[in-house]
């Protein structure tokens, strides 16, 4: 089974505020893409749906049949592994749009991280919103 993993990350300044996002994708403990992207003002925890959502496009891409999601993200874990409800209208789109991505993996897994072990996901992220507003 093609499996990849997946460590994703939202940078906010402000919360809200310029923000950005960070995937690093691996597929057999090596890295095959990485994705920085600013996504313009957002909270920290939209940010971090975003970038689940990208991870899980570009897992789709890559046909993978399986993914395990990684984040550092306490919410986005206990939401999408239904711990918690989603309360939050601004949230409950992309939640859903998250849920219906993964329903196209034969396995999904969602992992709670430490910080220390999403470094590369979040300096994505946080590249991202620094070049940007080095643009305006």
């Amino acid at each position: 089974m093609k499996t990849i993993e997946v460590y994703v990350d939202g940078a906010s300044k402000g919360n809200p505020g310029p923000s950005g996002i960070g995937v690093v994708i691996c597929r057999d403990g090596e890295v095959i893409r990485n994705i920085s992207s600013y996504i313009g003002g957002a909270t920290n925890n939209i940010a971090e749906y975003t970038a689940l959502i990208f991870g899980l496009q570009e897992g789709l891409l890559l046909k993978a049949e399986s993914i395990k999601i990684n984040s550092d993200s306490e919410l986005l874990c206990h939401q999408l592994n239904k711990v918690y409800k989603v309360k939050n209208k601004n949230i409950l789109g992309l939640y859903n749009q998250a849920m219906h991505l993964m329903s196209g993996f034969k396995q999904v897994s969602v992992r709670h991280i430490k910080r220390e072990n999403n470094r590369g996901a979040d300096k994505l992220a946080n590249q991202a919103v620094k070049t940007a507003l080095k643009k305006h």
